[in-house]
């Protein structure tokens, strides 16, 4: 099992930039994918950006491409989503999620499919304001 802790949430304004790390510990050789999701309040889960550790591939959800970049340091074990030209409608809960998903070693690319993820953190509040 693989403990995940966030960091880095916080208010900003329209605009601003934040950076979230995830600091990964425990049985991390166990998984293949990172990512990270978001929940705003009365909606559901959302899959943000998801990292494939085999080569490094990455996925963005279409509501964050071009403006969130997600990352991982090895050394560290630590998986980062550095966020830029927040808006108001990117305000949630955001979660870091660490998983072991057979089909991305042949896609080489990790699912943004909250069923496929079976470590979760306790999250980080990202609060966007107009």
């Amino acid at each position: 099992q693989v403990q995940l802790v966030e960091s880095g949430g916080g208010s900003v304004q329209a605009g601003g930039s934040l950076r979230l790390s995830c600091s990964a510990s425990g049985s991390t050789d166990n998984h293949n994918c990172m990512a990270w999701f978001r929940q705003a309040p009365g909606r559901g889960r959302e899959g943000v950006a998801t990292f494939y550790t085999g080569v490094e591939t990455t996925y963005y959800a279409d509501s964050v491409k071009g403006r969130f970049t997600i990352s991982q340091d090895n050394a560290n074990n630590t998986v980062y989503l550095q966020m830029n030209s927040l808006k108001p409608d990117d305000t949630a809960m955001y979660f870091c999620a660490a998983g072991y998903v057979a089909a991305a070693d042949f896609s080489f690319q990790c699912p943004a499919l909250e069923a496929e993820y079976g470590d979760w953190g306790q999250g980080t509040q990202v609060t966007v304001s107009s």
